[in-house]
């Protein structure tokens, strides 16, 4: 495939026991969304989420293992061979315990940050120059609690995300309402503390997206459904709430978690996903302060939309509807960031997260 006809791919990670697929890879027609798999693998224990390196060789998986009697998260990493369609295992290595709920790469491929929502604990497992899984370097623990007695009664880092000049790593934790900013110290391979930030009482932060610009970072909010706004200031590591503004309609009574965030490659739209009403949520960003305005909610054709990522382009949007067992494929329209289902979708047993990239 020529790079100005590029090939499509996405690579998705499940719940899954070790005898069943769990990584899954599929191509994607440019011109209606439809999904072809190319291949899949076992072995691995609920491989939930997944880092695809910049260049797209690697892939790296979470999982779960027993090490010493003792439940302990692990990484496996793939090679992605294109010609073949196939995934490879290269190694895995244990990394947090008692297990890890996300994988984010930092910019330089030389390290994964896991996030240990039961342990309230977060690592940074070393990459080797080969691509393969080194050992676990740092790991930090958080402490404390936050307003719901229930869902925050102890820290639950979910979620880490790298600063867009890759000199820090911002901790989204649920159980804390905080987001903590530490420094990555690539030639020590160390996380140092550096700042924090609240999220309003009972927020519960999940997942976060900067902003094309870097001006502005967004926070979803499981807990309460909602997404937090701050101002981020690069130099200083540092951040500010502006706004905090619901997901979910103003009529909707229902039970409702969220999950998944993303700005568009432009800057002018974000979206998020809600599970019980099962949606996605546009929003329009104001250009000067960074703030939401609300666009409408579109049906994310199943249940429990756990994840969904735009594609490279911004054409299209995958969500991964766990409860459903289906990957639904949207439009994006260009002009309005509305999103209008293709009639695509893909079976996919409990699928959590959805990776496509350009190859």
């Amino acid at each position: 495939m020529s790079a100005s006809n590029p090939r499509l791919l996405l690579f998705v990670g499940s719940y899954a026991e070790m005898s069943d697929p769990g990584v899954y890879v599929y191509e994607m027609n440019s011109a209606d969304g439809g999904l072809k798999l190319l291949d899949q693998t076992n072995g691995l224990k609920n491989p939930t989420f997944l880092g695809v390196a910049p260049d797209q060789s690697k892939v790296y998986a979470i999982g779960e293992v027993s090490v010493e009697g003792e439940r302990t998260g692990e990484i496996a990493a793939f090679d992605w061979n294109g010609a073949e369609g196939k995934l490879r295992e290269l190694n895995r290595s244990s990394s947090i315990r008692p297990s890890s709920s996300h994988i984010q790469l930092d910019a330089s491929t030389r390290f994964a940050a896991v996030s240990g929502y039961h342990g309230g604990n977060i690592g940074l497992v070393a990459i080797e120059a080969d691509g393969t899984i080194g050992s676990l370097v740092d790991e930090q623990q958080h402490t404390g609690q936050g307003a719901d007695p229930v869902r925050q009664d102890r820290p639950h880092p979910h979620s880490v995300t790298f600063s867009p000049d890759n000199r820090y790593a911002l901790v989204a934790d649920l159980g804390l309402d905080k987001i903590v900013v530490y420094a990555l110290k690539s030639g020590e391979g160390q996380l140092a503390y550096h700042s924090e930030v609240a999220t309003p009482p009972g927020a519960g932060p999940r997942h976060l997206a900067f902003h094309p610009s870097g001006a502005w970072l967004y926070s979803i909010n499981e807990v309460n459904s909602s997404i937090s706004v701050f101002s981020y200031d690069g130099e200083q590591g540092t951040l500010a709430l502006i706004d905090t503004v619901p997901t979910l309609p103003a009529d909707y009574q229902g039970e409702n978690t969220t999950a998944e965030i993303a700005v568009s490659k432009d800057g002018r739209y974000l979206y998020g996903s809600n599970r019980g009403h099962d949606s996605i949520v546009q929003f329009a960003i104001d250009s000067t302060t960074g703030k939401l305005i609300l666009k409408g909610h579109v049906s994310s054709q199943g249940g429990h939309p756990r994840h969904f990522a735009l594609t490279p382009d911004g054409q299209y949007l995958i969500a991964a509807n766990r409860d459903d067992n289906v990957l639904a494929v949207f439009k994006v329209e260009p002009e309005s960031g509305a999103l209008k289902f293709t009639g695509q979708t893909a079976q996919v047993s409990k699928p959590v997260c959805v990776k496509p990239v350009f190859l």
